[in-house]
């Protein structure tokens, strides 16, 4: 049995899993997130903000912390988006070695969409192939096959980079929502004719605005991890929860019983995205997974 630490670094959140991996199994020991925004404003001006990269070290020095009380065989660091896309990205790295001790991986997107993967079908008991979706803060990948990755491409649609882009009123306007749509359509038409995402037998969706919107549907009086796990969403419902959160206003979604209070300014752009995955693919419904990139970390370095 081997004890892991592995942190997902995308530009909306930091999260940490340190796990027990044995036998092709994980067995969570911690887990941990915190919306640390560390791609804000990087669509704009190219550059990580001093503060968001305050932010995402504070949350590290917090990570960093608990791994050195544990007896961790191995730690692997994977930085996305936001940092693949900054001018000071190394300004990024020199401060996660410093409070880590490890470099940060700024992997690639194919990268990306392996290790999801490989972490949202482990223990998925559903028809393949797979259409994996990963919606993040600055893009969302696109993955198919069946028992490894067959296809998959990266796109930059993610809630962070759409709320930024199109959403800016509170809450966004009929004009700003059409905007983001038509934007949204013309990434999502070119990843479906990269990866053969319509002839897939099961959409799987990961991510913050996949499972909120998974507990939103199903009317959870508080967020449920294993309630939302392996949840089957209809298109309708999914549509139906998009159109409710974009009409609504932060403090509004704020309000919600399932929200994170770091996600409630954002999750309108993922609600969209998702929407129009599921329209353009025609695929009836979408299985939200709690298992993504973070797990496929672990069972990488095991």
């Amino acid at each position: 049995m081997n004890r892991v630490a592995a942190i997902d670094c995308g530009t909306n959140s930091i999260r940490l899993l340190i796990a027990d991996v044995t036998d092709g199994e994980i067995i969570d020991v911690s887990r941990r997130m915190e919306i640390v925004r560390l791609g804000e404003g990087v669509d704009r001006t190219g550059r990580l903000a001093d503060a968001a990269l305050a932010r995402t070290k504070k949350a590290l020095q917090g990570y960093a912390s608990e791994i050195a009380e544990l007896a961790i065989d191995r730690v692997r660091m994977c930085a996305t988006s936001a940092s693949r896309d900054a001018s000071n990205a190394a300004d990024f790295r020199d401060m996660v070695r410093g409070v880590l001790g490890v470099d940060p991986e700024v992997i690639t997107g194919d990268e990306e969409a392996r290790l999801s993967f490989t972490g949202a079908v482990a223990g998925l008991n559903a028809q393949p192939p797979f259409l994996i979706v990963d919606i993040g803060g600055g893009s969302t990948e696109f993955v198919t096959g069946t028992d490894g990755v067959e296809q998959a491409i990266s796109m930059d649609i993610g809630c962070v980079r759409m709320t930024e882009r199109h959403l800016h009123s509170d809450p966004p306007t009929a004009a700003e929502i059409d905007a983001a749509t038509r934007d949204i359509t013309e990434a999502v038409d070119r990843a479906l004719a990269a990866v053969p995402g319509r002839s897939a037998s099961t959409l799987v969706g990961l991510a913050g605005t996949v499972t909120t919107m998974a507990a939103l549907a199903q009317g959870l009086p508080e967020y449920d991890a294993t309630r939302i796990h392996h949840a089957r969403v209809s298109r309708e419902a999914i549509a139906k929860v998009a159109d409710e959160l974009l009409a609504m206003t932060t403090a509004e979604r704020l309000a919600l019983p399932v929200m994170h209070p770091g996600r409630a300014d954002v999750v309108g752009g993922g609600a969209l995205i998702l929407k129009i995955i599921m329209e353009r693919s025609g695929q009836d419904a979408v299985v939200a997974s709690e298992h993504d990139i973070l797990d496929g970390i672990a069972f990488s370095i095991a």
